[in-house]
This record gives structure tokens, C-alpha cells and sequence, in this order.
């Protein structure tokens, strides 16, 4: 008679019912029904990890365009501010210096041939030095704005008041009161002038003259 291991050997190694059922489970936890493997989360949703991983450059890259550009947007702000501060860093004190060329301008507009024989040394050197401040205007770009004859602009003139002419078409500049300036494109102070307008009509003129008389 065989003994239970000459048995055994003779039919083969017993078959362990318990594997194969586990090998059917883990089957089908792993087949979608579509013969693919899909790996799912704790909350049950799909994720691929080459979708999530190109997701995650494409926030990156998102996020180093928008600090290049915002860096850009920064270099050219402050490019703009040292410009406009070499142009425009004097404003304050050409504004004063056009109060110091008004006052020579005025002081020699009334110096006559009397007074020239008098104290002619003295007055060229008046005239010396507003030559002189006229040449420093000159270098820092700073220009007159007003005179006779220009179309009104409201950006550099100030109309003081309205003067009928008909040497002039209206809306041009007939007086100038006080000389304006500008630096580079900025106003420094505008002209006082005044404006021509059109003389009124000889019908008005005659209408107004019986109104006075009567």
C-alpha cells in the first residue's frame, strides 16, 4: 500500500482553493470592464499621473510668464520715472528763475537814453545777465509760449480779456500781458493775453447808440 506522500507524489501537488479566488479578486478590482487598470484615490476619482504631473507644468510655466512680465512692467516704470526726472527735476526752481527774467525784462523796459548815459555800465550788465539766463533756458529747454499773433490755447494761454479788432481774426492772441513758459512739454506758467473777438456790427454800433442817447 501507498503511504499519503507516495500518493501525493503520484497526483501532483494539492490545489490551494484560496489562491485562485484571490487572484479573481484582484482581477477584478484592477479591470474597468474596458481591459485597462485604472488606480483610484481615497475619494474614488481617477487620476492620471501624466495629466496631473503636464497640469502642474502648465501652472509653473503660468506662473513664471506672469513674474517676467510683471518684472518688465517694473523695469519699464521706473525707466519712465528717471526719464521724466532728468526732464522735468528742475520744474520748481525754472519756475522761479522765469519770475528772475521777468523782473530784469521789466527793469530795463523802462531805462531811456537819460538813464543809459548815466549808468550805462550798470545797465549793460543787466542786459549782460539776462542774456546770460536767457542762454541757460535755452540749454534746459525751457521756451517761451505766448505772442503776439498765435492762435489762443487754452493749454498755454490765460485769457485776461477780449479785445474787438479786425486786424485779427478772432480767437487770436492781441496783447500779451506776462510772457508764459514751458520746459521740455510742460507748462511752467501760462501767458496772460488777451484774445481779438469780432468788432461788433454797424447795425449794433447804431442800436446801441439810440439806446444811449435816448
Amino acid at each position: 500500500m501507498m503511504n499519503e506522500d507516495e500518493k501525493q507524489e503520484k497526483n501532483g501537488p494539492a490545489e490551494d482553493p484560496s489562491k485562485d479566488q484571490l487572484d479573481e479578486t484582484v482581477a477584478e478590482l484592477l479591470d474597468d470592464g474596458e481591459g485597462t487598470v485604472v488606480i483610484e484615490d481615497d475619494q474614488g476619482l481617477d487620476q492620471d499621473p501624466v495629466i496631473s504631473l503636464q497640469a502642474e507644468i502648465d501652472d509653473l510655466k503660468d506662473r513664471l510668464l506672469r513674474a517676467v512680465a510683471e518684472t518688465e512692467n517694473t523695469r519699464r516704470r521706473a525707466e519712465r520715472d528717471r526719464q521724466e526726472a532728468q526732464k522735468y527735476g528742475g520744474v520748481k526752481l525754472a519756475r522761479d528763475m522765469v519770475s528772475v527774467a521777468d523782473n530784469l525784462e521789466r527793469a530795463l523796459g523802462f531805462v531811456d537814453d537819460e538813464m543809459r548815459s548815466k549808468a550805462g555800465d550798470f545797465i549793460a550788465g543787466m542786459e549782460a545777465t539776462l542774456r546770460e539766463l536767457e542762454s541757460v533756458f535755452g540749454r534746459h529747454q525751457i521756451k517761451k509760449a505766448g505772442a503776439i499773433g498765435e492762435k489762443f490755447d487754452p493749454k498755454l494761454h490765460q485769457a485776461m480779456v477780449e479785445i474787438p479788432t479786425s486786424d485779427m481774426e478772432p480767437g487770436h492772441v492781441v496783447q500779451v500781458m506776462q510772457q508764459g513758459y514751458i520746459m521740455e512739454e510742460r507748462l511752467l506758467r501760462p501767458a496772460m493775453v488777451g484774445v481779438s473777438k469780432a468788432p461788433p456790427q454797424e447795425d449794433e454800433v447804431s442800436l446801441e447808440e439810440n439806446t444811449s442817447n435816448s
